[in-house]
């Protein structure tokens, strides 16, 4: 028979037409997570098959959901799972593609694109911003509006009567930093808040870890701060 909605193989690995829909529907029902297939990768990690033919064996032999009263894993239970999918795209997704209107559409773009931006920004920047505060063992606080726009500054450090301006810098994991590029651009309105305020302002710049949580990139700026907050404390 042919099928029409396979595009071509590769070896025993068969590429769908549709293969985003329907990798869409199994994440989304969990029709392919432990609990419904059992633990594939451990599986297939303790047959280390040779062959095709050795894996398939080992895992209608083996494989069991992986919750409590799990069932043992059949041909008839994968069939199963593929009406399953069937049933969810073709009643549950199609039902929920005719409600879909154009306006919806343009909201979720628009969301996504700028909203969600500036939602993960504000997270990153008090992310870093709370490191920072525990590193150096003084009260951080947001800068009021103007600074921002006048000065240039995103946070404080308030010693004696005196302050220390804190400017963060998301930066993209693996980017080269050009640190000159952003003190040249800023210079002068640094210039004038330490001028005005006493103490210096420092960058900081902020990078994803590979387990996505945010850190100081430029690590050395804390002893840095440390540094200005004891000259500060001094004069």
């Amino acid at each position: 028979m042919d099928k029409k909605w396979i595009s071509g193989a590769d070896g025993v690995n068969l590429k769908f037409k549709r293969e985003t829909l329907l990798n869409y529907g199994l994440n989304r029902w969990g029709l392919n997570k432990a609990h419904s297939v059992g633990s594939t990768s451990e599986l297939i990690r303790s047959c280390a098959p040779l062959k095709y033919e050795e894996w398939v064996e080992f895992y209608f032999k083996k494989a069991k959901q992986k919750k409590k009263n799990g069932m043992y894993i059949t041909r008839e239970y994968i069939t199963g799972l593929g009406q399953t999918l069937y049933v969810k795209l073709s009643e549950v997704v199609q039902s929920e593609l005719n409600s879909i209107t154009e306006e919806e559409c343009i909201d979720y773009a628009y969301n996504l694109v700028i909203n969600r931006t500036y939602d993960g920004y504000v997270t990153e920047i008090e992310t870093i911003y709370g490191q920072l505060e525990g590193a150096v063992g003084m009260e951080i606080e947001p800068a009021p509006d103007n600074w921002d726009r006048t000065y240039s500054v995103d946070f404080f450090i308030k010693v004696a009567d005196k302050y220390i301006g804190i400017q963060i810098k998301p930066i993209a994991s693996g980017q080269a930093l050009n640190q000159y590029q952003w003190i040249e651009m800023h210079m002068v309105n640094h210039q004038r808040f330490e001028k005005e305020f006493g103490g210096q302002v420092f960058f900081v710049y902020s990078v994803k870890s590979s387990g996505k949580k945010k850190k100081i990139y430029n690590v050395e700026v804390i002893e840095q701060i440390r540094a200005e907050i004891d000259r500060l404390s001094v004069t």
